[in-house]
């Protein structure tokens, strides 16, 4: 039987490398939902492509121009974030593709799960933000959640078949960046234009940016200890430019499992849609001639504090992540529009993990809360 998949975010880099592999497999795989925030143009032509039932263009505004497009088709059109939450209760979808950007995927994710929808999560904020709330709740409704990060996939596949093999420790894989081994100084004059070009990965402006600032390697830090039962001093991070090793597990006598391959984000993609069984398909193999040196080097912290500053709220726990997170997105943008620097990034971040009220178990509300109070206090020190 195929499976029927909704696309949270289709117009984005991983949905639109996700509607690729859906269209390569047209046996396996059907477009039930397709959704975007703003790109209505796009968001026609995959529905015009791919025929879902259900699209949802975020922005209200744009609501006329997608459904007078749409509407000879018979695809419906629902506009708004509640539509957004209701699409994935839908009882034709049977996996939710979480490709938004940031926190906003944290409410349509708890959505999806209550109605006990299998969840390909490529939106590592979700985790960061809520990991205790949302792994309590895939426990309950009997929920399972299929990392898409290329990072967290390698440790799943790595992982399969080794249940009863307690984890030692998993190493994480990081390029460095385009900045790696650059200094403070360095940093201090960096553009948008330079932060936008990774030597490796092809992704949106947000995650590209926090890559630049390793701020993308603590998202995952975070992210492995809620999808692996994992305490902070089993997380490693290696910096490895070649991005070809996507991350290790090391077990209990010493040996270490790596998933390999050359960096195209289709493969997890694929292997999540597909699990558990892996797929056929035309992707580049991976040339180990081509590659005769794989190197290994040790994350800047001082340099780059954003990764350091991750493992700290991780360690620290409660709503530390959250506010870790909020900050972070005002950060970005505030640096995408150059209203702070490269740097300035990291203050900002320092800053309202400062000044914001930790608490140490809360609840859904206080996680909202949080998120809007750091986002306030953020954008009061950019504005």
């Amino acid at each position: 039987m195929k499976k029927n998949i909704a696309i949270l975010g289709s117009t984005g880099s991983i949905g639109t490398q996700a509607l690729e592999v859906i269209a390569s497999h047209p046996d396996l795989f059907e477009v039930e939902v397709l959704t975007a925030q703003k790109n209505a143009n796009l968001l026609i032509q995959q529905a015009v492509q791919f025929k879902p039932n259900v699209v949802v263009i975020g922005d209200e505004h744009l609501y006329d121009k997608v459904h007078s497009a749409l509407d000879p088709l018979d695809i419906k059109v629902y506009s708004g974030a509640n539509a957004l939450k209701s699409v994935v209760e839908n009882e034709n979808v049977h996996v939710v593709l979480t490709a938004l950007v940031g926190y906003s995927g944290l409410l349509p994710t708890i959505h999806a799960i209550k109605a006990g929808k299998t969840i390909a999560l490529a939106n590592k904020e979700t985790l960061v933000v809520a990991g205790d709330l949302i792994t309590g709740l895939a426990i309950e409704h009997k929920v399972d959640i299929l990392p898409v990060d290329s990072e967290h996939s390698a440790i799943f596949q790595c992982l399969v078949g080794e249940y009863y093999n307690p984890i030692e420790k998993i190493i994480l894989t990081a390029s460095g960046g385009p900045f790696r081994g650059k200094d403070l100084e360095y940093l201090k004059q960096v553009t948008k234009i330079q932060a936008l070009k990774h030597p490796n990965w092809d992704m949106g402006a947000k995650i590209t940016i926090d890559s630049a600032s390793l701020m993308n390697k603590g998202l995952e830090v975070i992210e492995a200890k809620w999808l692996f039962d994992l305490r902070p001093d089993q997380i490693d991070v290696v910096v490895h430019p070649q991005s070809i090793i996507h991350s290790m597990v090391q077990f209990e006598d010493g040996s270490i499992k790596a998933q390999m391959g050359l960096p195209d984000m289709k493969l997890p993609i694929q292997y999540a849609l597909g699990f558990p069984k892996r797929i056929k398909n035309n992707f580049e193999r991976f040339d180990f001639l081509k590659y005769p040196q794989l190197t290994f080097e040790a994350p800047d912290l001082k340099t780059f504090k954003n990764l350091d500053m991750a493992y700290h709220s991780l360690r620290k726990g409660g709503n530390m992540p959250c506010i870790l997170n909020a900050a972070n997105e005002i950060a970005v943008e505030a640096f995408l529009q150059d209203k702070i620097s490269f740097p300035g990034m990291s203050d900002l971040i320092a800053h309202c993990l400062e000044k914001i009220s930790y608490v140490g178990k809360p609840d859904l509300e206080t996680y909202i809360e949080t998120d809007q109070e750091t986002r306030r206090i953020a954008l009061e020190q950019v504005s």
